[in-house]
């Protein structure tokens, strides 16, 4: 099982408390839901309305059960950012 990096940004980081934390995970999805499921309650709604990089790339509208993640990679968990 591939050992990956997520990264909270903005409201994510506010919701799961930490920065970033390790997970082990094949695919996006099982990365997400171990996250939802170490922090239950306000990170289960902001990941709603994120969209998320995987090693720099942007995962856009792929189902994330498609989405593979590579030992020693990086989730970024970008929640949306107002602008000015």
């Amino acid at each position: 099982m591939p050992k990956v990096t997520v990264r909270y940004w903005a409201a994510a980081k506010a919701a799961a408390g930490v920065a970033e934390e390790p997970h082990d995970a094949a695919t996006l999805a099982e990365a997400l839901d171990a996250a939802r499921a170490r922090h239950p309650g306000e990170l289960v709604r902001v990941l709603q309305r994120c969209s998320f990089l995987v090693d720099g790339d942007p995962v856009g509208t792929r189902a994330h059960e498609t989405v593979r993640l590579a030992d020693g990679g990086t989730v970024e968990v970008l929640p949306p950012f107002a602008g000015g």
